[in-house]
């Protein structure tokens, strides 16, 4: 299998070598022929467009900023669909809009080529180790045909659904990282500044339930299982738990804003009458917002969690 490669920056210089060493040949482009240098050493070869990528590929990948370079390398004047041929396959490893992915599939579509959004994570490290999850959207039978050459670059490539969904599941990944960071910085920023060292907290948060177990496995007892009865932990005492840390940062002068958000989100729970279930209860109330049911099966979420 000849394959496209795109786009060797920060994350795509080490998914295409890891390609490379894995046995694939390849043919690459980038804005920067100079990016190329260790992969063309490794025996790819160099091609002056993506739609010469394309024509010498029989399945692509991108590795781009967003949602207009990719649109562009896909679609433009020496775009991929003026040279990838009717079968071929086109995976974008970009971070991208769900919309736009699905634009460009529906154009390439047309064309016969099949498009699939398949972005990563895993960073810099991860790219270059191999330690990389690939979130795929498109055709089943496409992202099986091609699973060789994506457990090539990749330790995790995982099929997520429809186009589009491997987009929307990084988006998911990502901004719910960045919204923990900020809540971070916000108790840790209390924490120091009402008298606990730094190196003190980080120690003993460390130690505890957060610290402890992998971030989104907490989701899966209550707020996918849709069991808020009897309560682990109840409202009530988390509610409490949630204004004293407010109190604190009122006391140091501290901005609390998510916490204070919080407090609100299971003031609204509480007045419900839902002070006695489990404190995760509260997060019912932004289901009913966004109206959709996030309920997973018992055992489906038992085999999620062994690793099934």
């Amino acid at each position: 299998m000849k394959v496209g490669f795109i786009g060797l920056g920060t994350m795509g210089a080490g998914i295409a070598l890891n390609a490379i060493k894995n046995g694939y040949s390849l043919v690459v482009h980038d804005l920067d022929r100079a990016s190329a240098a260790r992969h063309l050493e490794g025996g790819a070869t160099w091609a002056a467009s993506p739609a010469e990528v394309g024509a010498g590929a029989d399945v692509v990948f991108t590795s781009l900023p967003g949602p207009s370079e990719m649109e562009h390398v896909a679609l433009g004047e020496s775009g991929l669909i003026h040279g990838m041929k009717p079968g071929s396959a086109y995976f974008d490893l970009s971070t991208n809009a769900p919309k736009t992915v699905r634009s460009v599939h529906a154009a390439m579509g047309d064309k016969g080529i099949d498009v699939l959004d398949a972005p990563v994570s895993g960073g810099p490290a991860g790219a270059n180790s191999g330690k990389l999850a690939i979130w795929v959207g498109g055709k089943r039978s496409v992202f099986d045909a091609h699973l060789p050459v994506l457990e090539s670059m990749s330790d995790q490539p995982f099929y997520v659904g429809e186009i589009g969904t491997g987009s929307v599941a990084k988006l998911v990944h990502n901004c719910s990282g960045y919204i923990l960071q900020t809540a971070l910085a916000e108790t840790f920023t209390m924490g120091v500044k009402a008298g606990v060292e730094p190196e003190a907290l980080f120690r003993a948060i460390r130690h505890g339930a957060l610290g402890r177990r992998r971030t989104f496995d907490g989701l899966a007892k209550q707020f996918l299982g849709g069991a808020y009865d009897p309560a682990d932990f109840a409202l009530n005492l988390a509610r409490k738990d949630v204004r004293l840390a407010v109190e604190v940062g009122r006391d140091y002068d501290v901005p609390m804003r998510l916490a204070n958000m919080t407090f609100e989100e299971m003031t609204e729970a509480v007045n419900r009458d839902w002070g006695h279930r489990d404190s995760r209860s509260a997060m019912l109330v932004q289901q009913e917002r966004a109206d959709v049911d996030v309920t997973v099966a018992r055992d489906t979420l038992d085999a999620i969690l062994k690793g099934e």
